[in-house]
């Protein structure tokens, strides 16, 4: 398993209620750089199923907008839980959903790539609520 599907698979339900957003809503704050609004879209998406703090807008993103085609929003989130911090571009279409990873930080480094891999597997899951009873 890569980083990015690792990343990606932890925060599908987060992706999901970010694309309930009219996309004429991200394509004015993106383009008016009211990052306060898309600050307060992402923890109110990510609080049903992070941590809180665990996802947050990194103040940046665009819009891919052509005549004929489908729009994309790419978002700018940082991911930062137990040690690992992940800057990451989340591409959201009107069905799919897609995370770049920019950089990967560990507060300790771990010796081989597997291990960040077990590392970065384990923080999003731990960054996740437990399920209610």
């Amino acid at each position: 398993m890569s980083r990015e599907r690792a990343l990606a698979d932890g925060i599908k339900e987060v992706a999901a209620e970010l694309r309930l957003v009219e996309v004429v809503d991200y394509i004015a704050f993106l383009r008016l750089e009211r990052y306060g609004n898309l600050a307060d879209i992402v923890t109110s998406s990510s609080e049903l199923y992070l941590k809180p703090g665990v996802l947050r807008f990194a103040d940046g993103g665009e819009v891919r907008l052509k005549w004929g085609e489908v729009p994309v929003v790419i978002l700018a989130l940082e991911f930062r839980h137990a040690g690992v911090t992940a800057h990451l571009h989340l591409e959201l279409g009107a069905t799919t959903a897609a995370v770049e990873i920019i950089h990967v930080s560990f507060d300790d480094r771990p010796p081989t790539v597997d291990e960040e891999l077990v590392l970065l597997m384990n923080a999003i899951a731990d960054a996740h609520l437990k399920a209610r009873d």
